[in-house]
């Protein structure tokens, strides 16, 4: 993998990890694109940058997460299902989901569509905090993320849906989202580091950790930007875009 790949996939990780139209499609897309071939290491590099996306939301929220222990149940109950869900279907997920770029473009367009109904037409009542989210909530929130290990469905766009769907308001599912991305993405990374054992070339240790650097920037910019733009805005935005790039993509595929 050439350097020029390695920031150009790492700028597009920051970017899209937390914004709803799903930072592993956009990989597999941006490698398809680059021409990139689907080696074990670029499946194991567009995991583990993640991590550079962990710790901007870490460097962003470690004060809120000491103060307030009423967050670490809810955030406990929504990350079990996932977690197991996703130890059992590991090989599955990368060996024939991250390979396919069809699913990829179906799950953005059929991703976009569901977001554009919900925000028109699926009256939501939200007046919860995350601090009042009972554990079945929280659980049913993690079964909604669960479904974003289909790439294109974007795990920030289950979440943050999940909680709006569950009560929560649209700033508190998206902090949710934020912060529930800490200990999924973290079990992720180590789940691929130990499954990989470890066998990385010196060049390939080198293109990780600038890649984690780069994403670290470019996500905690996202992070702040995406706070202030749910203030005043929908995500329906996103939705028409991911539309967009489905059908493009199915179009010439």
């Amino acid at each position: 993998m050439t350097w020029l790949t390695v920031i150009l996939l790492s700028i597009i990780e920051g970017i899209s990890e937390f914004l709803p139209i799903s930072s592993t499609g956009h990989m597999i897309i941006a490698g398809t694109v680059l021409g990139v071939p689907q080696t074990e290491f670029l499946k194991s590099f567009e995991i583990i940058i993640q991590l550079g996306a962990i710790l901007a939301v870490l460097s962003v929220y470690w004060k809120t997460l000491l103060a307030r222990r009423d967050y670490w149940l809810p955030l406990l109950f929504a990350f079990i299902p996932t977690t197991i869900i996703g130890f059992i279907f590991y090989d599955v997920i990368r060996s024939v989901l991250l390979s396919s770029t069809r699913i990829t473009f179906i799950s953005l367009l059929v991703g976009g569509i569901i977001m554009i109904v919900i925000e028109k037409y699926v009256r939501l009542v939200q007046s919860l905090s995350i601090g009042v989210l009972g554990w079945k909530k929280a659980v049913m929130i993690g079964l909604y993320q669960s479904i974003a290990m289909i790439p294109g469905v974007s795990r920030s766009a289950a979440t943050i849906y999940g909680g709006m769907l569950s009560g929560l308001t649209r700033k508190a599912a998206v902090e949710f989202s934020f912060l529930l991305a800490l200990p999924i993405m973290a079990a992720a990374t180590g789940l691929d580091l130990l499954k990989s054992g470890f066998s990385f070339t010196q060049v390939e240790w080198s293109q990780l950790g600038v890649g984690l650097l780069i994403a670290f920037v470019v996500a905690r910019l996202t992070v702040t930007w995406l706070l202030r733009f749910v203030k005043h805005h929908s995500l329906a935005s996103f939705g028409w875009y991911r539309i967009i790039v489905g059908l493009i993509g199915l179009t010439i595929l």
